[in-house]
């Protein structure tokens, strides 16, 4: 570690002797030449940052190995994950001797792409791009390239010929040599036309394809944009449904009583576009789904929409309200969603509600003590953790098994990764203003702290102090 350390000092060193330059005398084409020689050598330094990523393990006490990495360079978990993803595709890694977890074969599956690789005997293997590999070490690729050489390969069928890929790699390897990223994904496109010109997918190429995330966080007004890849099945089914569903007039949320058989007159006043109809018709299709008994529960609770709100923003019908999957709804939202839900309702005084002090009679908490929690937390309390509420379990800050009470003010969320955290040296304790501390072991490169994620608020009216 003397050595490394002593080198990055150095580096340290170079760079600040390269930002005391003047370069105010260079020629404007000699200020090109400058930035590309730094170009190639910040590509170097990714480089040989992705071998170390590449070589990350999990440590024994902390959390998963992308959240770690996030944490310890403050990037967001996406970030984390995508370094590993290109790391691993272009960084050697030692070889494994037992099976690797369901993290670590992900990250060996994508790390197989770029990154010089050992067998599980020792003997060393040739990354699965080994021409992108090359240039990327060499500091001829951008991210941008290596994405668009990713996204060839994942979305390349599996009957092509291996001799095909290879060929096919060693193309695009050469091109992004040369060309700006935009214009590789063009030849991309191109090669892939080639490479499967009647378009035939199998079962397994589509259901690789296939999923739905949200893109990103809600938008300033609350909207949300998400990006659906269906299989057939799906997209089969969802046009069964918008059939009926999404006609004109149907499930139109602007009626006083939205109607399944509408009249001719109601659907001609049906004002929506079409994409706004089929809008309105998946909210039906899970609106009648949600908060029916028939579900069973999740984590102790219904399944349903949970909200945490303020008695003050109801009686105003203004300011929003926060579920327990971290969704802000506008109140008036709140008050309308009211009129389609199964009511769990709870009224909580500290006077005349329900007994919240347990004390040891019980270990479980109780679905009251769940929605507390939830309008408390509102998801995982570990330092930067993004986990709802809903995907969070019940944790007493002062071990029942050693004594701890079942009280509200000795409860917390943890999603079940951090919870299970605490059983590797991680310890939890109650401050004065009731948020919950996290502390790690002391050899782990972690700060003890407390989650503000989830409460933006306390940021702007200076309640965020200490949190």
């Amino acid at each position: 570690m003397s050595l490394i350390d002593g080198v990055l000092e150095a580096l340290d060193d170079v760079v600040e002797a390269l930002a005391a330059v003047d370069l105010e005398g260079l020629s404007p084409p000699d200020r090109f030449r400058v930035l590309q020689r730094l170009e190639t050598a910040r590509r170097r330094q990714v480089a040989v940052s992705h071998a170390v990523v590449g070589r990350l393990e999990q440590v024994e006490g902390c959390p998963p190995v992308p959240i770690t990495l996030a944490d310890v360079l403050r990037i967001s978990p996406r970030e984390a994950k995508r370094r590993m993803r290109d790391a691993e595709q272009v960084a050697p890694r030692r070889a494994l001797t037992g099976e690797p977890p369901r993290e670590a074969k992900r990250r060996m599956r994508d790390a197989e792409q770029v990154a010089p690789r050992r067998a599980l005997t020792g003997e060393p293997l040739p990354p699965l791009l080994p021409e992108t590999s090359k240039a990327w070490h060499d500091g001829k690729l951008d991210g941008e390239h290596l994405r668009v050489i990713q996204r060839f390969f994942r979305d390349l069928p599996d009957h092509v010929p291996a001799v095909e890929v290879e060929r096919a790699e060693r193309t695009l390897a050469e091109h992004a040599q040369t060309m700006r990223p935009d214009q590789l994904d063009k030849i991309a496109h191109r090669l892939a036309l080639h490479l499967n010109p009647d378009g035939t997918f199998s079962d397994d190429d589509r259901a690789r394809k296939r999923g739905f995330v949200w893109c990103g966080g809600q938008q300033v007004d609350g909207m949300s944009v998400g990006r659906l890849i269906a299989t057939p099945e799906l997209r089969a089914l969802l046009d069964g449904w918008f059939t009926k569903f999404a006609a004109p007039g149907v499930c139109n949320p602007a009626d006083q009583t939205p109607a399944l058989t509408p009249s001719e007159d109601v659907a001609e006043r049906d004002l929506r576009s079409h994409g706004q109809r089929q809008h309105d018709a998946l909210t039906a299709l899970v609106r009648g789904q949600l908060g029916d008994p028939k579900l069973g529960q999740h984590n102790g609770l219904p399944v349903t929409v949970i909200v945490s709100a303020t008695l003050q923003d109801l009686q105003a019908k203004t300011g929003h309200a926060v579920t327990a999957t971290g969704t802000l709804l506008p109140i008036p939202d709140v008050i309308r969603m009211a009129s389609h839900a199964y009511h769990y309702l709870a009224l909580f005084d500290g006077v005349h509600g329900q007994a919240l002090w347990l004390g040891r009679t019980k270990r479980i908490a109780t679905p009251d003590q769940r929605i507390m929690l939830h309008s408390k937390e509102r998801g995982c309390t570990r330092p930067g953790c993004d986990a709802p509420g809903y995907l969070t379990e019940v944790h007493h800050v002062d071990e029942w098994a050693q004594g701890g009470l079942t009280n509200i003010d000795t409860l917390t969320l943890a999603c079940p990764a951090d919870h299970r955290l605490l059983d590797h040296g991680w310890k939890t304790r109650k401050l004065a203003n009731g948020d919950t501390e996290w502390i790690p072991p002391p050899q782990l490169p972690l700060s003890a702290g407390t989650n503000t994620y989830h409460h933006p608020e306390r940021f702007l009216s200076g309640d965020g102090e200490g949190s």
